[in-house]
């Protein structure tokens, strides 16, 4: 197979450091030529992707929000993708009352009233080292990312159903935040979609099973 060009993007208030961390080193096992841009606002990562063509088709993804925007790049630019790796989508249509948009919502309120500290005390080992960086490194654009992600729409289950691309998915059991039902569903309507689950217990690292499932998607069917 020739070298596929592989765009991640993070989760909200994530960042590229993350997304690093957990697919290097599974994306180089299958030769991909990997790229997590350092893009933090929504149309930063919007502008990565499109970036990212430059003739040939290439695979996209990312975590949670990383995700949405991945799937619905794709849909809206079926010639421009050549596979889907999605690790933990959150909602499906609008973002509603979704608890990862609740969530967003919540902290965006704590950073603005209380301060970033206050927001990530209760937060300990490498989750709290995680968004002691992130967080930090948006800066005064993290309020409003927030914000704004916790109103993004992801695609519809109908948008879904046209992305007929190689999909590895990745989804956590016994994750509140990103309800397993809401991959499940996501597999369902993508025709040719891998549904790999795993626990919280294994996050963040067990993520990397998406690529996995994106390459058992990608074998002939018969």
């Amino acid at each position: 197979m020739p070298v596929e060009t592989v765009l991640l993007l993070p989760g909200t208030a994530s960042d590229d450091v993350f997304v690093r961390s957990v697919f290097t080193e599974p994306l180089s096992q299958v030769g991909a030529d990997f790229l997590a841009p350092s893009a933090r606002t929504i149309s930063e990562r919007l502008t990565a992707l499109d970036s990212a063509f430059t003739g040939h088709p290439i695979v996209v993804g990312g975590v949670s929000l990383g995700a949405h925007q991945a799937a619905s790049w794709a849909v809206r630019n079926p010639d421009k993708c050549a596979g889907l790796i999605l690790a933990l989508p959150a909602w499906t249509g609008e973002a509603q009352n979704a608890p990862a948009a609740q969530a967003a919502r919540a902290s965006a309120e704590i950073v603005r009233n209380q301060g970033l500290d206050t927001a990530i005390s209760g937060t300990t080992g490498w989750l709290h080292d995680e968004l002691a960086r992130a967080w930090r490194g948006y800066g005064d654009l993290l309020v409003p990312h927030l914000e704004e992600a916790a109103e993004h729409p992801a695609p519809t289950l109908d948008e879904l159903k046209t992305l007929d691309l190689p999909t590895g998915i990745v989804g956590c059991t016994d994750d509140p935040v990103h309800p397993i039902a809401t991959a499940r569903a996501w597999a369902e309507a993508i025709p040719n979609a891998v549904l790999k689950t795993t626990t919280l217990s294994n996050y963040p690292h067990a993520l990397a099973q998406a690529v996995q499932a994106w390459q058992e998607a990608r074998q002939p069917c018969c």
